[in-house]
């Protein structure tokens, strides 16, 4: 019941990306030989919300070798691409939704590529994607002011009721980041689970509020995302991106601390 769980965290799934995507984009290719893996290996995905309920409920087994599959932001991709693909295995998955990226009313034009729209995300509910939160301009949460960071989840939380007629339960922080202020916002924003980044497998003692995924890239081959999904050699895989997070969390706290600063003066 407490072994850890792989979530994987995907974001494009695309032939052409854009520069800005390309880096944390997969090929379809890629993403569909990815899958039959996961198939061939017996797993079993899991939604992030079936997962949680799992872990919260005494005496309750997960099933033989859990994995999530997640995506965040909200690209096109996931529905032309993604989509056939976990159809034609019957896998979970869940979609974390940058509400003011996708296409339609609630657009501010922050997408970084082509995005879904609301017909999409419906048809991606429809065919069992749970759909989560992403806030709702996919800012630094940690860094935002009590007010904004309430709109933030608030907004996030009431489009997506709006669109699918259910609220979401689930939210993946943007960028991965969050402090112990924007856990405490979002549990009180009505979110059950959320999910950071990490690089790690999750595990039931990380709290529903910070549960640990590991990050597939273009570059990921099929070599290392073997490894990944059976929790082999991570902390070796990721080491530079746990230095890069290290170093720039000293740098956002300062930047966090001169804004406070400032508006105490004013």
């Amino acid at each position: 019941m407490n072994a850890p769980v792989p979530i994987l965290m995907y974001h494009s799934i695309a032939h052409e990306p854009t520069l800005e995507t390309r880096q944390l984009s997969v090929a379809p290719g890629a993403f569909a030989e990815q899958l039959e893996l996961l198939g061939e290996r017996g797993f079993t995905p899991l939604s992030t919300s079936g997962l949680a309920a799992i872990w919260r409920t005494p005496g309750r087994a997960l099933p033989a070798r859990p994995v999530l599959i997640t995506f965040d932001d909200g690209y096109e991709g996931v529905h032309r691409h993604a989509l056939p693909v976990l159809a034609k295995h019957g896998f979970a998955s869940t979609l974390f939704v940058s509400t003011g990226w996708l296409r339609g009313a609630h657009d501010t034009g922050g997408g970084l590529d082509v995005m879904l729209d609301w017909d999409q995300v419906r048809q991606l509910a429809a065919a069992g994607t749970e759909i989560g939160g992403h806030s709702h301009t996919h800012p630094q949460l940690d860094q935002l002011a009590d007010d904004e960071l309430w709109f933030e989840l608030l907004r996030c939380r009431e489009i997506v009721t709006d669109e699918l007629g259910t609220r979401p339960t689930s939210f993946a922080y943007p960028y991965g980041y969050s402090s112990r202020r924007v856990r405490r916002t979002v549990r009180g924003a009505g979110f059950a689970q959320s999910l950071a980044v990490g690089n790690g497998l999750a595990r039931r003692a990380q709290g529903p509020f910070a549960l640990q995924r590991v990050t597939v890239r273009r570059s990921t081959g099929i070599e290392e995302f073997e490894r990944l999904v059976e929790g082999r050699a991570i902390a070796r895989n990721f080491a530079r991106d746990r230095a890069h997070t290290k170093g720039y969390a000293v740098v956002r706290r300062a930047r966090q601390a001169r804004r406070k600063a400032t508006r105490t003066r004013v």
